[in-house]
């Protein structure tokens, strides 16, 4: 019987990435969970198999053969006790910085503790014994094939890194004899390869290519990294995609969220950004899942900490350096073409110009807010904005390009909005800082406006529906589903005093804070300049703001284009 590779997709895209990262030393113990690799790999001529009893010898077998060939070697054992017996060989070579693959066939996960044979818990390895652990899980989903394919391609690059060294992985395998496992697949199906570049290494060409730069959530940038990313747009013919928090201020840039979260482009299933290549930098975006409207064929991710983070789902190469070291390569000095820029910022300019005409449109409202306040923001100030509307709102304003935003869009979390602006503060007191705040946000953070460091340049913005307004415009999934009961539970409705006008007042003033107050456009426009005076005041200042939430889901949809 002539026996081929097996229907598992996770053994399936193992195979195919060991060869793509040029592994091909095996060293395998007897056992029935590991038949299923072992099975699919011994007849392939491409990988050099070898036999060992004892997985104690089999680790060491491994530890020499990686010394004289100086190549990566994977071990392969069974379940129960099987992986116990690696762990001396695995230490020696995590101390000798050896690229040792620790591969483990398991049952699922799922049967740890459940009393049935051969199930042994390998989700914790001591930390001596391999660089990293993780899991290549049974593939049953679209889901399940893109984790296995990044947690492969995981272990694989990290064999060789910092210097190289032992990884664990574990490979699922459903433990039954029939047509899952059955080793008839002639031709091995293909999965995505990601590689993992250093600065000295000869980087991929961009000739010919349409590209883009994406900016995640991003540290002060310095001056050498702006110029070399604007050469780069320019000899690439590339732009920079960005939010506010990105704090992107050069050339070339274009605020993506204004265009990409138009219904009229969305319903009619047309890409507001096209490219080949989109080089990724920063980190957590504050536009949540609208990036990945960006239609790219491959994704590039530039970081120091050289980490696979596959928002895009199509990552093809990690670049493990600084963003000025990745950027400086690509300074080839060729004719400067600035056309995709051109042509992204038509677009751009042509909603940015409807922009007065849609607010004077609105009701009073955390977007209306942000249209009147942002571009008010002195020069030179620091924003900070809470999560989820408020930051996606005032993504939509404009702002001076001397002032930086930030976001606590690391964890994403309801918490420390305010509390980051106030830590921020104490760095400078000669400027003005600034907070935007949903009301859930603002009470959950209240706590720090009686901290006694805060200085008489802050000034916060409490955007007060009464309720969390992110559960409640008309496409949110908890609005879909529950419509109006969305209220006491979900959106949680009726707390901190019910949109009280005396409760804010009387904290801030009593703690020392100079308290405005509106709820209406006129009201607001009376107080505004006192807002965003460019003078420290004699005190901070707490500028109370009370908004409907049906109001609130009007002005989002005339912004984003959508029918109410």
């Amino acid at each position: 019987m002539n026996h081929y590779y097996t229907n598992e997709r996770n053994h399936q895209i193992l195979i195919y990435l060991l060869k793509k990262h040029n592994i091909k030393k095996v060293i395998a113990s007897p056992g029935t969970a590991n038949s299923v690799f072992v099975g699919s790999i011994q007849n392939d001529s491409y990988f050099e198999v070898y036999s060992c009893v004892d997985e104690r010898s089999a680790a060491y077998m491994a530890c020499g053969l990686s010394l004289e060939s100086n190549e990566p070697v994977v071990i392969s054992c069974t379940g129960a006790t099987a992986a116990r017996n690696y762990m001396s060989g695995a230490t020696e070579a995590f101390y000798s910085k050896l690229p040792i693959l620790i591969l483990t066939s398991s049952q699922p996960s799922g049967r740890i503790g459940h009393l049935v044979t051969q199930v042994t818990d390998r989700s914790s390895a001591p930390n001596d014994t391999c660089n990293l652990s993780i899991e290549l899980p049974l593939v049953n989903s679209s889901e399940d094939e893109w984790l296995c394919t990044v947690n492969a391609n995981k272990a694989l690059s990290e064999l060789r890194r910092h210097g190289g060294g032992p990884v664990h992985l574990n490979l699922i395998t459903p433990y039954s004899y029939n047509e899952s496992v059955a080793l008839t697949h002639k031709d091995l199906q293909t999965a995505r390869v990601i590689k993992r570049f250093e600065k000295k290494d000869s980087f991929p060409d961009l000739k010919g290519k349409k590209v883009a730069i994406f900016v995640g959530s991003h540290k002060r940038w310095n001056e050498k990294l702006t110029m070399y990313v604007e050469s780069f747009c320019e000899n690439c013919n590339s732009i920079v995609l960005c939010d506010h928090t990105s704090n992107y201020k050069g050339k070339y840039k274009i605020l993506f969220p204004l265009v990409i979260n138009q219904s009229d482009l969305n319903s009619k299933n047309i890409p507001a950004y096209s490219v080949d290549v989109l080089i990724h930098i920063g980190e957590i975006s504050g536009e949540e899942g609208s990036p990945r409207m960006i239609k790219s064929n491959e994704t590039w991710r530039v970081s120091e900490d050289g980490e696979i983070r596959d928002y895009f789902r199509n990552m093809t190469y990690i670049f493990e350096m600084s963003e000025n070291d990745f950027f400086e390569k690509y300074q080839s000095g060729k004719e400067k073409n600035i056309s995709f820029y051109e042509e992204s910022l038509n677009v751009y300019e042509t909603y940015k110009a409807k922009l007065p005409e849609l607010t004077e449109k609105m009701p009073f409202s955390n977007v209306w807010l942000a249209q009147k306040i942002a571009p008010a923001i002195p020069k030179n100030s620091t924003v900070m904005l809470s999560i989820l509307n408020t930051l996606r709102t005032w993504n939509y304003g404009i702002f001076d390009d001397s002032v930086n935003v930030y976001s606590p869009v690391g964890g994403f979390g309801i918490d420390g909005a305010t509390s980051m602006l106030i830590g921020a503060s104490l760095a400078n007191s000669e400027k003005l800082y600034f907070c935007m705040s949903g009301d859930l946000a603002f009470f959950y953070d209240l706590n720090v406006l009686g901290n006694r460091h805060v200085g008489k340049y802050v000034r916060i913005l409490l955007i007060n529906n009464g309720l969390g307004f992110e559960f409640k415009k008309d496409y949110a999934l908890a609005y879909r589903l529950l419509q109006d009961e969305v209220n006491p539970y979900v959106a949680a409705d009726g707390h901190f005093g019910c949109k009280s006008k005396d409760l804010v007042r009387n904290f801030s003033e009593n703690l020392g804070y100079k308290y405005l107050c509106a709820s209406s456009k006129d009201e607001f426009m009376k107080q505004l300049d006192t807002f965003v005076n460019p003078e420290i005041s004699d005190k901070p200042i707490v500028f109370e703001c009370f908004v409907d939430s049906k109001d609130e889901s009007i002005a989002l949809n005339l912004i984003q284009n959508r029918s109410n």
